[in-house]
C-alpha cells in the first residue's frame, strides 16, 4: 500500500472517529500550568488572563494548553487561495500558501513553514518522542512534523486549524 493511500485510509478513520478518537488522547488537566513555548518576543509574553481574554476557547485550548482540534473540523482545509498562513495568536506568518498540501490526514499540512517562523521541541504526551512546533514569536502551540511529507522536504507540519489564520495575497 503506497503512503498516499494509507493517508487516505487513516484520514477516513480519522474523520468517521475523529470526536471519539481525539478524546482517547491522555491531555493533563485543564488547571495545569500554560504549556506553550516561551514567547521569544517580550510583548507576547501575556499573562493566562490575557490570552483568554484574546483567544476563542477553542484557539486558548490549542495554542497555550496544547489541545488537539477534531480533524476535519477546519475550514482551512478548503482553502486554496494564494496567501499566508499566521499564528491566530499573534498574527505571525508561518506558512506560505505555496506549501500547503492535502495530507489526506483532515489537519493542515505544509511541507515548510517560513524561515524563523516557528520553533520545534521534542513532545513525549503520547509516550514516544514526537517533534512539535511552536509560534516563534508567542509561543502558541501549532502541531506535529513528521517525516512522511511531499518533496522537496519530505517534511509533513501538520496544523490544527484552530491555531492558524488566513491572510489573502494582495493583487
Amino acid at each position: 500500500m503506497s503512503l498516499h493511500s494509507r493517508r487516505a485510509v487513516i484520514g477516513q478513520l480519522l474523520q468517521r472517529l475523529g470526536a471519539p478518537l481525539v478524546a482517547l488522547i491522555p491531555f493533563l488537566p485543564a488547571e495545569r500550568a500554560a504549556a506553550a513555548a516561551k514567547a521569544l518576543e517580550p510583548a507576547w509574553d501575556l499573562s493566562e488572563a490575557e490570552w483568554k481574554k484574546r483567544l476563542s476557547p477553542a484557539a486558548f485550548s490549542v495554542l497555550r494548553r496544547e489541545g488537539t482540534e477534531r480533524p476535519f473540523s477546519s475550514p482551512l482545509n478548503q482553502e486554496h487561495r494564494n496567501g499566508s498562513f499566521v499564528c491566530a495568536g499573534c498574527r505571525l506568518p508561518l506558512f506560505s500558501s505555496k506549501a500547503k498540501f492535502d495530507s489526506g490526514t483532515g489537519w493542515p499540512s505544509f511541507w515548510q513553514p517560513l524561515a524563523n517562523a516557528v520553533v520545534i521541541q521534542k513532545d513525549f504526551k503520547l509516550i514516544l518522542p514526537r517533534n512539535e512546533y511552536h509560534c516563534r514569536r508567542c509561543g502558541g502551540h501549532q502541531g506535529h512534523v513528521f517525516d512522511d511529507g511531499p518533496r522537496p522536504t519530505g517534511k509533513r507540519y501538520c496544523n490544527n486549524g484552530v491555531a492558524l489564520a488566513f491572510v489573502p495575497a494582495t493583487s
